[in-house]
């Protein structure tokens, strides 16, 4: 008799995403009405979470009567419930469907090993086995990226997977891609390059590394067919230094008439501004300083900086000078441009944009940002 599929709930209800109240509390439109729903999954979501795209959410007995299950990207289910990314891992383990741990057997879970806790140990040929599984939901059709924000406790697991490989104790990291699209994984240095420096480390040292992508029916049920992803090592490392270009994207709260160095006073009505700039060195230094207010102002963004809140900055780590690409594709998203500001070296128009509402939580804008992230010679056709 074939095992029965994995599915993440027996009861779905359809709606469409509202807005992200918080980390873990989300507002979906259910046929009409507004609800509230738990949301299991502290990563950003930006090219997921989007108003408007169709959200799944299952019935659930705590605080909030909803829980959130899925979303549709690029022609996919992906499911955002992390709690259950062991659940679906363990599923697979044990019908011999992960590529690379088809020899493993699941002894338990959730292993205690010095400070850290680990999510399986297995039993494989040359012995137990330590395994520790993320759960990757950033993709387009060229890369799988994880994490899609800046990992703490990832660095650490996989800093103390080293230390054990380096002592002999055979593990591994599995990364279970939610969705078949992606055509390889990398760690996503744009976003935690310490996270990407740890996995390139724990490489060396010895660790196991597996990547698997997944597919989710409309019933978020799992589909047997699970396809192994290639990690192109040698231009992870190569793309993952501290230099690139970036968005910055800022809020002014009321109308302002700033001085801009040599572009005289300039009028600045109240809303969003979007600026793209670049560092052929030090890119981490580059965005601190613009979080920083109070300092020696220089170039033109420094003095609207000064009256703004920062609400996020977007790196692309990359050899290539993204700058004024990203310039022109911000320009084609926003309402309007700032003529000559912060293009002084280069024959665009301009490097300030505006926008009325938060260009960074409308998808758009981080879809322009991830499309250039994943821009690798390897995976050009």
């Amino acid at each position: 008799m074939p095992p029965s599929p994995f599915s993440l709930a027996p009861s779905l209800r359809e709606g469409r995403f509202l807005q992200r109240l918080n980390r873990f509390v989300v507002e979906a439109d259910l046929e009409g009405r507004t609800v509230r729903a738990h949301l299991p999954n502290p990563g950003r979501l930006l090219e997921l979470l989007v108003p408007g795209r169709p959200l799944w959410l299952a019935p659930s007995g705590g605080t909030l009567p909803f829980r959130t299950v899925g979303v549709q990207r690029l022609d996919s289910f992906v499911p955002l419930d992390t709690l259950r990314a062991n659940d679906a891992a363990e599923h697979l383990l044990r019908q011999r469907g992960i590529p690379g741990l088809e020899d493993a057997a699941v002894t338990r879970r959730e292993v205690a090993v010095g400070a850290s806790r680990f999510d399986f140990l297995l039993q494989r040929s040359g012995g137990p086995f330590l395994l520790e599984v993320k759960c990757c939901t950033l993709f387009d059709r060229r890369l799988a990226l994880f994490p899609d924000a800046p990992s703490l406790r990832g660095r650490r697991h996989l800093d103390h997977l080293g230390e054990l490989a380096s002592s002999g104790q055979p593990c591994g990291v599995l990364f279970l891609v939610q969705a078949p699209v992606p055509r390889a994984f990398l760690p996503d240095w744009h976003t935690d390059p310490e996270f990407a420096a740890s996995l390139f480390a724990a490489r060396d040292r010895g660790v196991e590394v597996f990547v698997a992508a997944l597919s989710w029916d409309e019933a978020f049920r799992l589909s047997p067919e699970v396809r192994e992803l290639p990690v192109p090592w040698e231009a992870g490392m190569r793309e993952a230094r501290d230099r690139g270009s970036y968005l910055l994207v800022l809020e002014l709260s009321r109308d302002e008439i700033l001085p801009v160095g040599a572009l005289g006073e300039r009028f600045f009505p109240k809303g969003y501004y979007v600026y793209a700039g670049s560092a052929r060195g030090g890119l981490s230094a580059r965005l601190a300083r613009h979080r920083r207010v109070g300092k020696k102002l220089h170039g033109h963004i420094d003095f609207l900086r000064e009256r703004c809140r920062v609400v996020r900055d977007l790196p692309v780590r990359s050899s290539r000078d993204e700058e004024c690409e990203l310039a022109r594709r911000v320009g084609e998203l926003a309402e309007e441009a700032v003529p000559r500001f912060g293009c002084s070296d280069c024959s665009c128009p301009s490097h300030l944009f505006r926008f009325a509402s938060d260009p960074s939580r409308c998808g758009p804008l981080f879809e322009a940002v991830l499309d250039l992230r994943t821009r690798l010679p390897e995976l050009e056709p």
